[in-house]
Formats: structure tokens, C-alpha cells, sequence
């Protein structure tokens, strides 16, 4: 029997793209929105929810009470964007433990160990999140520190 590899993976191609956009049309994309956290400041949602995942867009230590800049320090801007966080995570029954990627954004490189020490108290599980830092030029309203999140949602079997 001669097989065409090229119609081969063409064919599994094209049934993978099909699987896939037929699991996207039964997904619901919705936004998630608390008042336990700082409102977007741009065209933006909070956070999205899709599928079996949260993507919850980047924060800075915007205090939501307030809607302004809180803390002087990296330690307290720090710990102000892992409540801000933790608050969307909360509006959708989930918390740090499910959080699977997280990305950091320094104005300064030089705050990555002040950070990184109250990062990780609160994700002090076995199984840490996948993340990346890097050093920018400037954040919205000069914060010293930005971070966004993706959060794996288990379905009710799995809770």
C-alpha cells in the first residue's frame, strides 16, 4: 500500500483545525470583573475566562478602593498587585495554587530578589507556576512592578 505523506498530514492537519474550531464554538469567552480589584485602565477586561482557563491581564498596585497608585516600595507595590490578583482569582472560586503561568515586569532588574521574596509567599506550593521576568522601561503610571497571570479552572470532578 503507497501512501501520499503530504495528503496524510494534510488530512490529520485539517482534522486537527476542525476538532479545534469546534471546541472553540462551544467555549464561552466572558470577561471576569470584580469590584475587589483596580477597573481596567485602558480597553481591557480584568480578566477573560475561556474554556478551562482565566487569563487575567497584567496588574500594577493600583489600590481599588482608592483607584490610585499604592506603595512606595517594591515590597508594598509587590504585594499590593498579589492582592489585586488574588481578588480576580477569588471572583471566580480559585486561588494562587491554580495559577500555571505568570509573567513579572521589573522597571528595575535590581528589585527581582525584593520581589521574588514576597512572590513567593504566595505561591509557596509544590507545584509552581511556569514564569517569566524581565526588566521594562516604564509601566503605567510609573509602578515599579506589573504581573499577569493564566489559571488553569478545574471541572467539577477534578475540585
Amino acid at each position: 500500500m503507497k501512501v501520499n505523506l503530504k495528503k496524510s498530514c494534510f488530512l490529520l492537519a485539517a482534522s486537527t483545525l476542525a476538532a479545534f474550531s469546534s471546541l472553540c464554538a462551544h467555549s464561552e469567552i466572558t470577561p471576569v470583573i470584580t469590584d475587589q480589584a483596580p477597573v481596567a485602565i485602558g480597553p481591557y477586561s480584568q480578566a477573560i475566562k475561556a474554556g478551562s482557563y482565566l487569563f487575567i491581564s497584567g496588574q500594577i498596585a493600583i489600590d481599588p478602593a482608592t483607584g490610585k497608585l499604592s506603595g512606595e516600595t517594591i515590597e508594598e507595590q509587590t504585594i499590593q498587585v498579589l492582592h489585586n490578583l488574588e481578588a480576580i482569582l477569588a471572583a471566580e472560586g480559585l486561588t494562587f495554587k491554580n495559577v500555571v503561568k505568570s509573567e513579572v515586569y521589573l522597571q528595575n532588574l535590581g528589585d527581582f530578589q525584593a520581589m521574588n521574596a514576597i512572590y513567593a509567599q504566595s505561591f509557596s506550593y509544590a507545584v509552581r507556576p511556569a514564569r517569566a521576568t524581565v526588566e521594562v522601561s516604564k509601566l503605567p503610571l510609573s509602578a515599579m512592578v506589573e504581573i499577569s497571570c493564566i489559571a488553569y479552572i478545574p471541572n467539577s470532578s477534578e475540585k
